[in-house]
This record gives structure tokens, C-alpha cells and sequence, in this order.
């Protein structure tokens, strides 16, 4: 520990100041205190500053809440400054992270000027901040009960209802009762209207913070479990597969019972048959299905052999290898040789007939050839954002084809006016989803290109939920992250001035267009460019 203050009050290198300061707060060093609360107002460099900030939280002494709060007032003064329509400042991201920490620092104290500083924050950010609102909830979780009821009126954004229900779930943890009734009777209209108005909800989009939602619902373990399985079944029947893929999640931490096993199968059936375009509420219903119950797994899970989806068969290809079920069913091993025998273990060729593209081979000898002819050439993409342009150079000779389907994609306009849906200060910056809420891809799935370029800061890489399952969100690393080397797909870089503007994009801030650039052509002329849509 005394060799990592030191580094943190002295080293050049601001990587290695906030590594150290990182380290300070997972050693909970009590006697570095002081250092962190100087590094975290008053560095220079906003990773070390962030990386204080989070290591503050884990000392928890509420020493460091005045000097946070000094700091917090002035970003929020040059926040409001340069705020407008549309448009976030870059202190935005630091604020967040003051705000969770003081969450941290002072649950369940009222005290008055952090709640005055969350407040303004609040309404700068117009209740949109996850962050903010568990904050809000962990120092003061009576008031938050009551005045968010306010806040759900006036503001009809699922991006609202979503912070809003991460912060009605945060009082779970809360010791005040009073304030639990309050949070989960709030949750509990909140759902109420969500099932009434379902059809409005899914075509404004609204639906997209039910997740959130029904996860915050499911924090408080109401003591009636069949309570529960009756809620989460309603929303099993939701037509957004991310919201039935919720809800099967939460159901399999339920008891089992006959009403939720014949629901899931029933869901699952549907989906097999409706979900064209995400596989998610597929996947998450087999899981759920085997937890809960594992014989009654089976008939869905032979059912799965013979999806479209490569990655729903494999699944079920794997749930259906337990010994233990295969001896209560002698005729799985049949069914999976046979299954076997008809290829169905493997990626297949895409079948237009079958009006999906999920887990399918799609690229044709054409997409091969044009991929290898980019070996040694050169290709660029340049992003124009409100924060100014930065450009991938793109890695053709390590990711070939994830390069190809980044290409296609972006020539395409899919990331036009796309909303960067994550960020994560010191560590990434994510775009990609045309939902928006971190769950939406193109409709279909690409294999991993694992190579050997490093995770370091501007490596360019796919966003995964498992093997196999990149797509178009793709991420920028603000720093060295070498825990993902190997893990993730690199296909670009984003040198050190093109960063710059990197670490100034906020959640929220838009893509306005990526151009592509291949070979040592100049770039067109603006406006030469198609109109053509995808």
C-alpha cells in the first residue's frame, strides 16, 4: 500500500496513478484517504479522478463527502452551462460517478446538501441516470417512495421508468419497512398500468424499462411466491422477447410449480415460432426451464433440436447431455445421434424460407473473397459525432470478417443517429444497439475472431453475450484492459486524437454518420454520398 500511494501522488503516468488508486480502494486502505480525496478533485486526468472517486465508496467514511460534494457543484455548474438540446457535457460522466459514490457514503441520513446536489443532478439530467436515482434512494428512501410517483407523471420516457425503477429496487436493501411498502406499492402501479397499457407501452417503446421493472419488483421477495409467478407469468406474455427473457429469468428463482412450468413451455413454443429477429427470450426460457424442472424440460428442449438457430440448438444440446436426465429418458441419446446425423450440431446455411437469419451461415463465397482482399489494404471508418469526429482504423488481417460485417453494417447508415447506449468511464465506451437499452443487435449473429491484439486504451472490440453472439454493438476501451484480451474480438483502433473525443461522449450522445474509407482513396466530398436507405 505505501508503494501505491506513492505512485498515485507522483507517477507520470495516468494510467498507472489510476491503476494505483484502484488498488488503494480494493485494499480498503483506511491511511490513504486523503491521497484519494486529493486525486479525485484535483488531478488532471479524469481516469485517475474517476478511479478515486469509485475507491472513496469502498473506504466509506463520510470524511470525503464535503470535499465531493465541492467538487460536484462545479462540474454541475459547467454541466448546466454547456448543456443544451441534445447535447451533454463531458462532466456529465464524472458527475454520475460523485453521485454513486455519495450514495455510498451517506445511506439513510437525509443529509441535506447531498440531497440538494442530487436533486439539481436529478433535474439537469432530466431523471434519466440510473445513477442519481439510487443515490437519491439510498440517503434519503422515504422521500424517494413518495416524490417519484411525481416524476413517473411528468415524464413519459422509458429511459425515466427505468432509472426510476432501479431506484425503487434499490430500497429492497433499505432498513425502513415504511419505505419498502411505499417502493414496492409504487412498483406495483407501475406494473399495473404496464399490463393495461400494453399495446400503447410496446409501440412507444416504453416497453423497453419493463425489465428494469419487473427485475425491481422482484428485489422486495414479496412473501407470497405464487404472487410473484402470478406477475412474472403476465409479463412471460409480453410480445418483447427481452421482457419474456426477464421473466423467465426471475421465474426460475421461484419455486417450481405445474402453472409456471406449463407457462414457460407454452412461451417457448411461441417464441420458437414468433421471435425472428433476438433469440433471447428462447435461450433465457430453456434455461429456466431446466432449473425449475428438468423432466419437464425435455419436451422443449427436443423441440429445440430442431430450431432455426444454431445457438438455441446448441443449448439445447447441452441441457439434453445430463446423465442423470438421459437415464430418466432413454430416448434422448437417440434423439440427439439422430439430431447429429442431420447436422443439426452444426452452423447451417442460411435458409431464406425460414424468415430468420439467427444462427445461420450467411456470408456466401462473395463476402469471403471481398474479406481476405483486405488483407495488407487499409480501412478505415470515420464517425461524426456533437463531440467532434474520430476514426477506427480497422484491423482487416485479424478479424476479417467481423471487419466485413462492421463494413457492411456502417455502409448500410445502420449506426446513423444510433444513441451510445453505455458508458463506463476508465474502461469503455459502447454503441451499436438500435434499441437503445443495451439489448438490440442486427438480427443476426457473427462468430468470434479471437486474435492477439492487446486491449489497450482505443482498442475497438465486439460486445458479447456469449460465444459467437457478436452482432453490431461494439466498444472503445478508454484505458489498458487487459482482463478482456482474448475474450472479446479486437477489430480496430482509435488513435490517441481521436480519443480525446471518445472520452467526451456521455450515455446518451448520438452518432450522427460513420463513412467508410478503403484503400488510399481520399474521402468524398460531403453531400456525394447516397441517399439510398438500408
Amino acid at each position: 500500500n505505501p508503494a501505491l500511494r506513492a505512485i498515485l501522488m507522483s507517477d507520470d503516468d495516468p494510467v498507472a496513478r489510476a491503476n494505483a488508486a484502484r488498488a488503494l480502494g480494493a485494499a480498503e486502505d483506511k491511511e490513504s484517504l486523503n491521497i484519494l480525496i486529493d486525486a479525485a478533485v484535483e488531478d488532471d486526468d479524469s481516469r485517475v479522478r474517476v478511479s478515486a472517486i469509485r475507491s472513496l465508496a469502498s473506504l466509506k467514511d463520510p470524511y470525503a463527502v464535503d470535499k465531493l460534494l465541492d467538487r460536484g457543484e462545479l462540474l454541475l455548474t459547467a454541466h448546466k452551462k454547456k448543456k443544451k438540446l441534445n447535447f451533454d457535457s463531458a462532466e456529465k460522466n464524472e458527475l454520475l460517478e460523485v453521485a454513486t459514490t455519495l450514495g455510498r457514503l451517506v445511506p439513510n441520513t437525509n443529509d441535506s446538501r447531498t440531497l440538494r446536489f442530487l436533486t439539481s443532478l436529478r433535474q439537469a439530467n432530466n431523471f434519466r441516470s440510473p445513477e442519481t436515482e439510487i443515490a437519491y434512494a439510498r440517503v434519503a428512501p422515504d422521500q424517494y417512495s413518495v416524490q417519484i410517483r411525481q416524476v413517473y407523471k411528468e415524464y413519459k420516457d422509458w429511459h425515466v421508468e427505468a432509472a426510476a425503477a432501479n431506484g425503487l429496487g434499490e430500497i429492497a436493501n433499505s432498513n425502513s419497512n415504511v419505505a419498502k411498502e411505499k417502493a414496492a406499492s409504487v412498483l406495483a402501479d407501475a406494473a399495473g398500468r404496464t399490463l393495461i397499457d400494453h399495446e400503447q407501452k410496446l409501440n412507444s417503446g416504453m416497453m423497453k424499462a419493463v425489465p428494469d421493472l419487473v427485475r425491481s419488483i422482484s428485489r422486495f421477495k414479496p412473501t407470497q411466491s405464487d404472487r410473484s409467478s402470478i406477475i412474472l407469468r403476465r409479463f412471460l406474455d409480453n410480445d418483447d422477447p427481452f421482457v419474456r427473457a426477464t421473466a423467465a429469468e426471475l421465474l426460475a428463482e421461484l419455486p417450481a410449480s405445474r402453472a409456471n412450468t406449463d407457462a414457460l413451455k407454452s412461451t417457448f413454443s411461441r417464441a420458437l415460432v414468433e421471435d425472428k429477429i433476438y433469440n433471447d427470450a428462447q435461450l433465457g426460457i430453456l434455461d429456466a426451464l431446466y432449473k425449475l424442472d428438468k423432466k419437464e424440460s425435455v419436451g422443449s428442449l427436443l423441440a429445440a433440436l430442431d430450431a432455426q438457430d444454431y445457438l438455441v440448438r446448441k443449448k439445447a444440446f447441452e441441457l439434453l447431455a445430463d446423465k442423470d436426465l438421459q437415464k430418466d429418458f432413454p430416448g434422448i441419446a437417440s434423439s440427439l445421434e439422430n439430431a447429429r446425423m442431420n447436422r443439426r450440431d452444426q452452423v447451417l446455411p442460411y435458409e431464406p424460407a425460414s424468415d430468420t437469419k439467427l444462427g445461420q451461415v450467411l456470408n456466401t463465397d462473395a463476402d469471403y473473397r471481398r474479406a481476405v482482399s483486405r488483407k495488407n489494404g487499409s480501412v478505415k471508418a470515420l464517425f461524426t459525432t456533437g463531440k467532434g469526429t474520430f476514426t477506427i482504423n480497422l484491423l482487416p488481417e485479424d478479424a476479417p470478417l467481423t471487419v466485413d460485417n462492421f463494413v457492411k453494417l456502417a455502409k448500410s447508415r445502420y449506426f446513423n443517429g444510433l444513441e451510445v447506449h453505455r458508458v463506463v468511464p476508465n474502461f469503455v465506451m459502447q454503441d451499436g444497439d438500435p434499441r437503445g437499452d443495451g439489448n438490440g443487435g442486427p438480427g443476426w449473429s457473427i462468430r468470434c475472431e479471437v486474435n492477439m491484439v492487446p486491449y489497450n486504451r482505443g482498442a475497438v472490440g465486439m460486445a458479447l453475450s456469449g460465444k459467437d453472439t457478436g452482432g453490431s454493438q461494439w466498444f472503445t476501451t478508454h484505458s489498458p484492459q487487459p482482463h478482456l484480451d482474448g475474450g472479446y474480438t479486437v477489430f480496430g483502433r482509435v488513435n490517441e486524437t481521436g480519443m480525446k473525443v471518445v472520452d467526451s461522449i456521455v450515455r446518451g450522445d448520438k452518432i450522427i454518420a460513420v463513412r467508410i474509407i478503403e484503400g488510399n482513396s481520399p474521402p468524398r466530398r460531403r453531400g456525394t454520398e447516397s441517399r439510398k436507405r438500408p
